[in-house]
């Protein structure tokens, strides 16, 4: 590898690490800011959360022509407008004076950030050397702006107000984006899209069709877990955690802390991927969900905080492998468009999500059952991972020119 192509790597790898963080920090600001704007505009929870429905819709249903864009025209142009559009979105958001606004602006959020991810990670998992390990660095990013996203809304809508927790994080967002289209422009950053062209396939045509369906059906099931669960938990400790916290910026940081903590998740299940079964890993990964969802279905008090841990914990681990697993079982010149179908799926959930959250809450006052229901998904996941072709691991191989 020569020394340019060494240092566009190095940066690819940067930015879309820091493109993870934020693609789930702005669309995890809304479920922390919420809390405020309900005492803000006397308007309740289950009628408030429902305004980041279209943007959830928009962020899964974007992936496919982003991922197509990626690989037919630019992999570093497209996660330059995913940048810059995602963050210029958010500072509108933190302008908008009404539900409406709020509902525009979050959707126009989901748009923009509907690029990352069949983007930034198909770009992380060409290499199919150290694969686990590089998406499970990549996935601690993720995680981080995951976490990121409670911590960063309630502190600033506690501190200066519910809008500048819009329009801080996106400001940052569009710097990264602007010193990403200079390092385009001086050559610095090069596109990976031919050298993925003439890579050979990983799996046979069979396995590939095998393989990524049913993987179509644990990826919803993991979608809807990690979707429903992070749109849950503010309101979740912010009602079984009665008397430990009481303002938006300490229920943040307790759920910014069960995301941290979680995140050491993804290098352990990068490390597992790369030298065990990937299907093995993946099975055990769904087993593990099942008990410690449904230990949390009636859990109040501060217990509930290293059992939430455990309940993300338990399925961040399998990011890793099904990454490299869907990765596998694709095309390498679609990879891109083919992580677009991924998404489409694994975030597409979040427009059953968001209803699925309000109605239940609507319905019940509290979260048991949507808990059960999320339990049963994780179920039906393990029993879909056992369908799984049996991986064969590919000769060695040398770090791709």
């Amino acid at each position: 590898m020569t020394s340019s192509n060494a240092t566009s790597a190095r940066l690819a790898l940067g930015f879309s690490c820091v493109g993870h963080t934020f693609s789930h920090l702005l669309m995890l600001l809304y479920p922390t800011v919420v809390l405020s704007l309900e005492s803000a505009w006397g308007l309740p929870f289950e009628e408030l959360i429902g305004l980041m429905l279209v943007g959830q819709v928009l962020f899964g249903v974007g992936a496919v022509p982003a991922g197509w864009l990626g690989d037919r025209w630019s992999v570093p142009g497209m996660m330059a407008v995913f940048f810059v559009g995602t963050g210029a979105a958010a500072i509108a958001t933190g302008f908008a004076t009404g539900p409406l606004e709020i509902a525009i602006g979050l959707s126009a959020i989901g748009l923009f950030a509907s690029i990352y991810h069949p983007v930034g990670i198909a770009w992380v998992a060409r290499n199919p050397v150290s694969r686990g390990k590089a998406l499970g660095i990549n996935g601690i990013f993720g995680s981080a702006g995951t976490a990121g996203g409670a911590v960063v809304a309630g502190t600033l809508a506690t501190a200066f107000g519910w809008q500048w927790a819009f329009i801080v994080p996106g400001g940052l967002c569009v710097a990264f984006g602007l010193v990403l289209l200079a390092l385009v422009a001086s050559g610095r950053v090069s596109d990976p899209r031919e050298a993925s062209r003439a890579a050979p396939s990983e799996s046979s045509r069979n396995d590939m069709m095998r393989g990524g369906l049913v993987l179509l059906v644990t990826i919803a099931c993991s979608g809807l877990i990690y979707q429903t669960t992070s749109f849950a938990m503010p309101k979740l400790f912010e009602q079984r955690l009665d008397g430990l916290v009481d303002t938006a910026a300490g229920v943040g940081a307790l759920v910014s802390t069960v995301y941290l903590i979680s995140a050491s998740a993804q290098l352990v299940g990068g490390w597992l991927a790369d030298r065990y079964d990937l299907r093995r890993v993946y099975f055990l990964s769904w087993l593990l969900q099942i008990p410690v969802l449904a230990l949390a279905i009636s859990l109040a008090g501060p217990v509930l905080i290293p059992v939430a841990t455990l309940m993300v914990l338990m399925n961040t681990v399998a990011v890793p492998a099904e990454n490299s697993l869907f990765a596998r079982y694709t095309p390498p010149a679609w990879r891109g468009t083919a992580f677009g179908v991924k998404f489409l799926i694994s975030l597409g959930v979040a427009a059953v999500s968001v209803p699925l959250v309000g109605e239940m809450y609507r319905a019940f006052q509290e979260f048991g059952p949507l808990l059960a229901t999320l339990a049963g998904a994780a179920a039906l996941g393990g029993v879909a991972a056992l369908l799984l072709p049996s991986v064969r691991r590919p000769p060695a191989a040398q770090p791709a020119e």
